[in-house]
């Protein structure tokens, strides 16, 4: 698992404060995509044990809401295993902090995966420059949405994160 970048303190990607993990690896390639350094899985730096603990000390703080991670994707395939036992390690160590996840897979595609029901809110869809929407909040597209997990899951149909 590979990164490029720990943003503390972001207000942009999510619900409060909150830190930002932004992955290596994309498949998507969006036309006029707002990170395309990230593409690369191969790109960046490996995730390793110093990174995970600045993480910590982050989420650490009371007025840090949550994380959020973004990319690239962190759903490319090669990062999924890596990121689903942090996401583990966070909910054991932080069960109050929300996770957000920021990716190009449509819902319908990821829903399955083992560790969708640990996060609180995906954005999904891939950024579609003709859609663009300065005016979105969490989103860059009008295609994309931003999806209340738990109560997706609970009511077997997707609703949205208001």
């Amino acid at each position: 698992m590979r990164y490029h970048n720990i943003t503390k303190e972001d207000m942009l990607n999510g619900d409060g404060l909150r830190v930002v993990l932004w992955f290596a690896g994309c498949a998507h390639h969006c036309k006029n995509c707002q990170n395309p350094i990230t593409w690369d899985p191969e790109g960046g730096l490996p995730f390793d044990e110093a990174a995970k603990q600045e993480i910590f000390e982050e989420l650490e703080k009371d007025y840090i809401s949550g994380i959020t991670f973004s990319g690239g994707d962190p759903l490319y395939p090669g990062t999924r295993d890596g990121l689903f036992l942090l996401i583990k390690e966070i909910k054991e160590r932080y069960p109050n902090k929300t996770i957000w996840l920021y990716t190009g897979y449509l819902w319908e595609e990821i829903k399955d995966l083992e560790l969708i029901p640990c996060l609180d809110v995906v954005v999904d869809g891939t950024f579609v420059e003709e859609l663009k929407d300065n005016n979105l909040p969490w989103k860059g597209s009008s295609n994309q949405r931003v999806i209340d997990v738990k109560t997706t899951l609970t009511l077997k149909k997707t609703v949205l994160y208001a």
